[in-house]
């Protein structure tokens, strides 16, 4: 096997070569046309691995014939990014033709990290481009994110997939010493995740693990090969979505030996124990909810432990709230009802907010009606009045339900003496 990647070999050099981001690159796209502008601003790229955010990031300084520094936010510091911005400055700066300056996994930097770029990027001494995994809105500052344009990249379908597979095949040097053919390729598609760089580094270990020129790949073939060498990518990381995955379903579905099996897989491989503790801090409410809120409170409070922490010591408090989210009572009532709710929205608009609950700061809004005939619930017999808060148009609607589990069937009690027609059922 040759020792530079198949995926780093078949990375792509110029825009009419990138694939599966046409809303992006394609010709008539908003960035495309900003790229051959000549003028871009700073931005950040967000998408799962093996999208091509790199690649982008590289073909936009070739594009633009501009000086072109690199950082990964793993191993670089304030110092690091000071001294590319001090090589600038002394490299001197001619027109609009300033550096652009990538940083990798940029929501891995601190606040102090990224704060130490502000100045470069407000004087347009250097163009940031950032690459992130993660939602930038929870993870880059908002000075930097104000001052940047976020850019969303996608995984890769199945057709852009296969196109990377047949590409490789025909234009990658060592591959064209082998005859190979596909008969079956659902286990590489599936295994990709839809990751370009995964599938091809599968595609190239099946390759060369064959024993001979002729290759003939089925899916059998790809999950032995992938199976035997499933060790490496534990260890790189390949299996970063995988394993969150099989984190979160495991606390879902009340096992905690097995959530606590899948965060010391996260834990060995180096996980950044933020990303763990915010799937816990969402799964918090999405899955256990209204059935125990305390959840929400220890999935925050151990958000802002790691924060402060980091490895190895995170690790206990990650593995004190997996279990006890695990051995919670479940509800998506929460969920269920944010999604009609919204649901709702979309298929009726904007509906009139009954004039006795709307706001009346002025006297002609008072002449008019606002909040007339309004009842202060704390006036009545256990702070409750029956009255409509919802649109005419759906007066009467149940949107919440509450789950079954020992604390909303309580809520539900409650509910229907309140409020007898609507939760009568």
């Amino acid at each position: 096997m040759e020792s530079t990647p198949l995926a780093e070999r078949m990375r792509p050099e110029t825009l009419d070569d990138y694939l599966a981001q046409g809303h992006l690159t394609g010709k008539t796209s908003v960035l495309r046309k900003v790229i051959e502008s000549g003028t871009i601003p700073s931005m950040i790229l967000w998408g799962p691995p093996g999208v091509g955010k790199t690649t982008l990031a590289t073909i936009i300084s070739q594009t633009l014939d501009r000086p072109f520094y690199t950082l990964s936010a793993i191993n670089s510091g304030v110092k690091d990014i000071r001294e590319v911005i001090d090589r600038v400055k002394k490299q001197g700066m001619f027109g609009g033709h300033n550096a652009i300056l990538f940083i990798d996994e940029i929501h891995r930097f601190s606040k102090s990290q990224q704060d130490s770029l502000l100045g470069a990027v407000e004087k347009g001494l250097i163009t940031l481009i950032g690459a992130t995994t993660e939602n930038p809105s929870f993870e880059v500052i908002s000075a930097l994110l104000s001052r940047s344009q976020v850019y969303v990249l996608k995984p890769f379908g199945k057709d852009d997939l296969l196109k990377l597979i047949d590409r490789a095949m025909k234009k990658d040097k060592w591959l064209a010493d082998y005859d190979v053919s596909l008969k079956e390729t659902d286990a590489l598609l599936k295994l990709s995740g839809g990751d370009a760089r995964k599938l091809l580094n599968v595609f190239e270990l099946v390759v060369s693990s064959a024993g001979g020129k002729k290759v003939e790949i089925n899916d059998k073939m790809v999950q032995e090969v992938v199976q035997q060498n499933m060790s490496m990518y534990d260890k790189t990381g390949e299996m970063h979505y995988d394993v969150i995955s099989a984190f979160i379903k495991s606390i879902r579905g009340s096992d905690p030996n097995a959530a606590v099996y899948y965060l010391a897989r996260m834990a060995e491989g180096g996980e950044d124990p933020k990303f763990i503790a915010r799937r816990m801090l969402i799964l918090a409410s999405e899955d256990i909810g209204l059935a125990n809120p305390t959840a929400l409170v220890m999935a925050n409070t151990t958000f802002d432990a790691v924060a402060k922490i980091g490895w190895p010591e995170s690790r206990i408090i990650l593995s004190q709230c997996a279990i006890y989210l695990a051995t919670s009572p479940k509800s998506n009532s929460a969920y269920a009802a944010i999604n009609d709710a919204q649901q709702l929205v979309r298929q009726t608009g904007n509906l009139g907010i009954p004039l006795n609950i709307r706001n009346a700061p002025t006297q002609l809004m008072q002449d008019l009606g606002y909040g007339e005939n309004y009842k202060y619930s704390h006036n009545y017999e256990g702070n409750f009045k029956d009255q409509e808060f919802l649109p005419d148009e759906i007066s009467g609607k149940k949107i919440y339900q509450p789950g079954n589990n020992k604390r909303e069937e309580g809520l539900l009690a409650s509910l229907k003496a309140m409020w007898k027609n609507r939760y009568r059922y």
